[in-house]
Order: C-alpha cells, then sequence, then structure tokens
C-alpha cells in the first residue's frame, strides 16, 4: 500500500460496522443486514482482508476468568535506546504470559506494556524480575488499572465519512449499537 488509506464505499463501512459489532455473524446475515447478494458479500469481506483493513478475527477474552483480575499498565524507558535494545525488550515482554499488549511509543517513554496477573505480589515480581531487572530498562512506572471502556466500533477516517455522507446528516458509520461507548469529537 502506498500510505494511502484504501478507497471505501458505503457497503465496505456497513460492513465492517456489523463485524466490529459481532464478527461471528453468518455470510448470510451480513448480506441480508447490508442488502446485497451472499456472493458479493463474501468477496467484499475477502477483499477487505486482502487490502489489510480486516487484519484478523478474536476472541475478547475475559482476564479476570482466567485468574487475572489484576491489571497494570508499565512505562519503560531504555538505555542505550538502539533497535536490538528495542527489538530484544519487545520480544521478552511478548513472550511473557502476565503481557496483554506492548506498545512502542514516543515521548518521555519508549514502552508502555499492559499486563494482568492474579495479585499485586505477582505484579510486582514480574516488574522486578522481568522489566526492571534488565540492564536497559533505566526506569519503570507501574499504574494499576482500576477500569477499561473501550471503544468496539471505529469509525473510517474522516474525510472519507465526509465523501460518503450526504452534508447535514450523521454519518452512520459512528453510529454505535445502544449502551457502547462513545469517543467525542474534538
Amino acid at each position: 500500500m502506498d500510505g494511502q488509506p484504501p478507497r471505501l464505499d458505503a457497503t465496505d463501512l456497513a460492513l465492517l460496522r456489523l463485524l466490529q459489532r459481532d464478527a461471528r455473524q453468518t455470510n448470510k446475515d451480513l448480506a441480508d443486514a447490508v442488502g446485497i447478494a451472499q456472493s458479493t458479500c463474501l468477496e467484499r469481506v475477502r477483499a477487505l482482508r486482502a487490502l489489510g483493513v480486516i487484519k484478523g478475527w478474536h476472541a475478547d477474552i475475559d482476564l479476570d476468568a482466567l485468574g487475572k483480575p489484576l491489571r497494570a499498565m508499565i512505562s519503560v524507558r531504555l538505555r542505550p535506546k538502539t533497535t536490538a535494545s528495542v527489538h530484544a525488550f519487545q520480544q521478552e515482554m511478548i513472550g511473557a504470559p502476565e503481557v496483554v499488549a506492548v506498545w512502542t511509543v514516543t515521548g518521555a517513554d519508549d514502552f508502555l506494556v499492559e499486563v494482568a496477573t492474579h495479585d499485586v505480589a505477582h505484579l510486582r515480581d514480574f516488574v522486578l524480575d522481568r522489566v526492571t531487572g534488565r540492564s536497559e530498562v533505566v526506569d519503570a512506572r507501574t499504574s494499576l488499572v482500576y477500569d477499561q471502556v473501550r471503544v468496539w466500533e471505529i469509525p473510517p477516517a474522516e474525510q472519507l465519512t465526509q465523501q460518503l455522507t450526504p452534508k447535514g446528516t450523521a454519518p452512520d458509520a459512528r453510529q454505535a449499537p445502544a449502551g457502547t461507548p462513545r469517543r467525542s469529537s474534538l
């Protein structure tokens, strides 16, 4: 891809919106909801995958049910910050069973590491042994997560929405199911 988002039409956006709400819908249900033939729907979804718009299908796992109710975000700074040290740290973190996600970020910190553990002692041991125990880690700050509210329906880029929506009407790509948290537009 040339750095530009793929050109999606209203049907593509409707399919994406429905799949974000429930990726387990049958092709028949998707086609019926959008008003297209099942064969067209199947090809549209395949094309969205081929374009990289749909990256995969995932189960949303309840970490509490897995015995990992304690979540934390760990901000980490490395020195020296080299390609090798960044890669090694990423690999170490994603290999740890406590790690939910690793973000490489800009600013004062180099990484945000999201972890889930069964108790505070396990979190402490993880931070001391797997994070601050590494020689290249010069700073790590841990913040406990009280709650998480997740946006399940991500609208397309603003300019794409404006292209597909008549002026003066609300873009249906921003409609969230009842009870779904929404982001405010600034």
